[in-house]
């Protein structure tokens, strides 16, 4: 019964945690029309007040292509990896329809799409390979540096920080090129609410970042030099 209790805690902390991070990043995105620097703190910030709030309940994933990684690298349980996944799906439609009601239904609720410079520059087919390129290489990029920075107990008063600057510095790069997913849950919900071409669009905000996510998730089994003894205790937590 307790073991339960603390796997309702752990998925209901990530769909707070996603609802959180989907509301404030994508309404900025709304309110300022993806404003570079706004949307960018937006995002990171909100992953750095999560952190603090729910992160020592569920690790504050809050993004399916996180959660994929940590299994991956045997930190997260399968059990768990749906768990999160569910929450994380939950919390950002529940984002989606606070968006609708502040924002109105006529909206693109912050839903990402390949931006109209690159389309300009290259074909449409070259633009769908730059997309999925891109967020291929922010995610690996965003979520190799969770994967450093939580390896090691010592760093545990900065993860959060890290991880929402990390956050930010690869919405700097992408909004401009396909307004930065690198999270599956934050960018399938706000398609489906604005519809048409962001919809469309959607599949490539899906797979770019869970190959992203599995890319960074096998380096980082090259990279890591963690001791096996503490392997062994993180895999048992």
């Amino acid at each position: 019964m307790e073991r339960e209790c603390n796997s309702f805690k752990k998925y209901f902390a990530e769909m707070i945690g996603t609802m959180t991070l989907v509301l404030f990043g994508c309404g900025v995105a709304v309110y300022t029309g993806a404003s570079l620097v706004p949307t960018a703190l937006a995002f990171g910030l909100s992953l750095i007040a999560m952190s603090f709030v729910i992160g020592q309940v569920s690790g504050c994933h809050l993004n399916p292509a996180v959660s994929l990684a940590l299994f991956i690298n045997k930190r997260l349980s399968f059990k768990d990896l749906i768990g999160y996944m569910v929450a994380q799906f939950i919390g950002a439609t529940v984002a989606c329809l606070e968006l609708m009601l502040i924002f109105g239904m006529d909206q693109s609720y912050g839903a990402n799409v390949m931006q109209p410079a690159i389309t300009a520059v290259h074909s449409d087919a070259v633009s769908i390979v730059v997309a999925i390129v891109a967020e291929v290489i922010m995610t690996f990029v965003f979520v190799v540096s969770l994967l450093g920075v939580t390896a090691k107990t010592e760093n545990k008063g900065f993860i959060g920080v890290v991880c929402g600057l990390t956050l930010t510095l690869v919405h700097l790069l992408g909004i401009g090129v396909t307004g930065t997913s690198v999270n599956p849950a934050r960018s399938l919900f706000p398609a489906f609410f604005a519809g048409g071409e962001a919809l469309r669009q959607s599949w490539i905000f899906v797979v770019g970042p869970f190959v992203g996510a599995i890319l960074a998730a096998l380096c980082f089994k090259i990279l890591d030099n963690t001791p096996k003894h503490e392997v062994e205790s993180r895999m048992s937590a």
